[in-house]
Order: C-alpha cells, then sequence, then structure tokens
C-alpha cells in the first residue's frame, strides 16, 4: 500500500506545482479525490492502455466534477497518456490541458465540469455496453455539492430501473460546495439512504483510505445486471495543506507569498514520509 500512498502524495505535490505554474486552478477540490483517483487509475479498478487511448475494451471514466481536473491530469501524465512535460502548458492558450476536462487529451472520454451531467452521461455509456454485450464499467467521480442537482437523481434512477451493475460511481464527499457546507446550501443527509432508496448498492468508506476504496469498488458485476455502485466517500477538502483543509475560504483561490513557501513545504514533507 505504501507505493500507492506515496504515488498520492506525489499527485498532490503536481497538482499543486502545475496550478502555481499557471496562477490558476481549482487545487482543494483536486486535493480532496487525490487517493479516489489513485485507486482508480493506479489501484487495479479501471482497465485502460495508456498507449492505445481508444481501445475498445476499456473502462470509460468520466470526472464529474470537472473543476477537480489537476488530480486527473497529473494521473494521465504519470501513467503515460501523454507526457509529463505538457502539464507546463495547462490553462494556457492553445493547451490540450483545459481548465475542465476535454476529450482532445488522451485518456478523457468527454468534456465535463457543467456539474450534474456526469452520471447521467456514465449511465448512458454503462447501457451502451450492456447492448453491446461488453465487459468493460462506466466510472465517475462526483463532488457531494453537485447532488444538490436534480439531474444526478433522475440520472440514478436511470440507472437502477436498467440494473447498471457495470456502472460505478464514486461521491468525494468532503461536505463543502464552492462557498459554503453542503448542508447549510441544501442538505443531503441522509445521503446515503437517499442513494439506497432507488435501489443502488451502496458504500460509505473513509476517501483517503486506499485500501478501503478498493474494497469498495472489488468484484464489480462486469457484462452483468445488477444494481449500480456507489462509493461514498468521506474526504477533506484540501487535504494535505494543513490551512486549505476543510476551508470554506478556499475552492479556486491559490496560494500566495509565504502560503506557497508553506503549501509546498507540507506537500514534499508527505511525499518524503512515505517515500
Amino acid at each position: 500500500m505504501d507505493a500507492l500512498e506515496q504515488k498520492a502524495a506525489a499527485v498532490r505535490l503536481q497538482v499543486m506545482e502545475t496550478a502555481l505554474a499557471a496562477g490558476k486552478g481549482h487545487v482543494p477540490p483536486a486535493f480532496s479525490w487525490v487517493e479516489i483517483g489513485v485507486t482508480l487509475f493506479h489501484g487495479g479498478v479501471l482497465r485502460v492502455r495508456p498507449g492505445d487511448p481508444a481501445w475498445l475494451a476499456r473502462d470509460r471514466f468520466i470526472l464529474s466534477k470537472g473543476h477537480g481536473c489537476l488530480t486527473l491530469y497529473a494521473l494521465l501524465a504519470d501513467l503515460g497518456f501523454f507526457p509529463s512535460s505538457e502539464l507546463a502548458t495547462f490553462a494556457r492558450d492553445g493547451s490540450r490541458i483545459a481548465g475542465h476536462p476535454d476529450p482532445l487529451l488522451p485518456g478523457v472520454e468527454v468534456v465535463s465540469g457543467s456539474l450534474g451531467h456526469g452520471l447521467g452521461l456514465a449511465a448512458g455509456l454503462a447501457l451502451s455496453a450492456r447492448h453491446e454485450g461488453a465487459e468493460w464499467i462506466a466510472a465517475t467521480v462526483l463532488g457531494d455539492g453537485e447532488c444538490h442537482e436534480g439531474s444526478i437523481w433522475e440520472a440514478a434512477a436511470f440507472a437502477s430501473h436498467h440494473r447498471l451493475g457495470n456502472l460505478l460511481a464514486i461521491v468525494d464527499r468532503n461536505r463543502l460546495g464552492a462557498t459554503t457546507s453542503t448542508e447549510r446550501s441544501s442538505a443531503l443527509e441522509p445521503f446515503a439512504d437517499r442513494w439506497r432508496a432507488v435501489g443502488w448498492d451502496v458504500r460509505e468508506v473513509d476517501g483517503h483510505d486506499i485500501g478501503a476504496l478498493q474494497t469498495a469498488c472489488d468484484d464489480l458485476p462486469r457484462g452483468r445486471s445488477g444494481p449500480p455502485r456507489v462509493v461514498i466517500a468521506e474526504t477533506i477538502k484540501g487535504k494535505g495543506v494543513s490551512f486549505m483543509e476543510s476551508s470554506e475560504s478556499w475552492h479556486h483561490r491559490m496560494p500566495r507569498g509565504s502560503e506557497i513557501d508553506e503549501a509546498r513545504s507540507q506537500l514534499v514533507h508527505a511525499l518524503e514520509g512515505v517515500s
């Protein structure tokens, strides 16, 4: 497990350096789903081929919370979908590495980040796999803030009705939207029971525990009917940098002055601690 924890620490540092070089980016929302991303892409959950991004039997992944894309970019570059040096072009004119995921970049399936749409897209992909008799799965990472959207629950009911056992949704449950807590703006709790009520297989885990995430994502019924699965991953927004963690002030804001040195120091220390 240490290798995956080290990968997570390296991804956080890469996210920060990419954002600092660009002078922009949603760093705290990217940090909260790092272990989720490492589990999916490095922990054996998703079947992908970096050298053949259009491989027909690949699993399809959609980052519904597209503003957290810096983590996805760090993961894809690390796997070799594109050169790591290209991360330096993040958010620049003409770059394939945009402020939200775009399929111009190898490894990205759809444009995402218009919140509330990722689950519906993933459900449609899962249904198409069913019709084709294919065994690939569709997986999506949702922000809990976007779960206020009615489109999420329409898609959830659709997926359950069609018994899309080849659909995996992971909710990054950091309990913060862009400016305030999810429960203050419009309470989601009892969150797990909402998913159960529409027929989903619900797993609740610590979203920073890679072992627990792997167990929650294990034994997906590829090619078979069954209830779709949702993993509610309890996370910390801004995880890894103390002054960002669980703060309503940190969503799109970038560190400045001494904050840069402190953030970098904490991330490097974390990486060295698991090396």
